[in-house]
């Protein structure tokens, strides 16, 4: 369904794209923000889930800054070098990107963002400093920015049994944001949206129930039903 494109950033450089179009007339435009295993095959599935669901969907290639189409295993290896490339990346150049994807599919119409993970927290951020409506799926770097005021709404997805993000993180998002919508499921940890074969992270009821409620969020946001 998607096709690899090249997006142009605020900076001298284009970074990759996979973007994935629907049948019809798009609803909106959704930026689909990776985990810190870069665009995967299980990021590229996500966007095409969303073009079937009517919206055009774009996946920046954050890490081409650093290396072109890097996608890490998930395994030690991959998550050891994942956290060392987002910590070289920082924040500013991924909320950059994020804001040129959006850009680029502006002609679908309004925009929101995603995000999963380390992308969690730039989901967020889209939301705290761009002004997209968000939906922020685990993500472990949010506490920080919590103090900030939203320009727009977020929805929150979080796992109970997250060993990296501990229920007084969760309980923070409900008392410092008491106007956005803040779900936790039993039994899921972190990742529990990630369908990858063979992978014990994946909580199939919960990943179901948060695409279900992330629909309805984009719906509401984007396409005003």
């Amino acid at each position: 369904m998607g096709q690899h494109i090249n997006i142009p950033t605020s900076r001298t450089q284009c970074i990759g794209g996979y973007l994935a179009q629907p049948a019809g007339k798009p609803k909106g435009g959704i930026v689909v923000v990776q985990e810190i295993f870069g665009v995967t095959a299980h990021i590229r599935s996500v966007a095409d889930r969303f073009a079937a669901a009517g919206y055009t969907a774009i996946a920046p290639a954050f890490f081409d800054h650093l290396e072109a189409w890097l996608e890490l295993d998930y395994d030690e290896v991959g998550m050891a070098r994942g956290k060392a490339l987002v910590g070289e990346l920082g924040l500013d150049r991924p909320l950059e990107d994020v804001a040129s994807a959006a850009e680029s599919i502006a002609s679908s119409g309004k925009v929101g963002v995603v995000g999963y993970c380390w992308g969690g927290t730039i989901a967020l951020l889209s939301a705290l400093r761009l002004g997209l409506p968000a939906v922020s799926y685990y993500g472990a770097r949010n506490v920080p920015f919590l103090g900030e005021k939203p320009k727009t709404p977020v929805m929150f997805h979080f796992g109970e049994d997250d060993p990296s993000i501990p229920p007084e993180a969760v309980a923070q998002h409900r008392e410092l944001l008491p106007q956005m919508e803040v779900f936790s499921y039993p039994g899921a940890g972190h990742a529990f949206n990630r369908d990858v074969p063979g992978d014990k992270h994946y909580h199939g009821a919960s990943a179901m129930l948060a695409w279900q409620r992330t629909l309805e969020f984009f719906d509401r946001q984007l396409a005003g039903a």
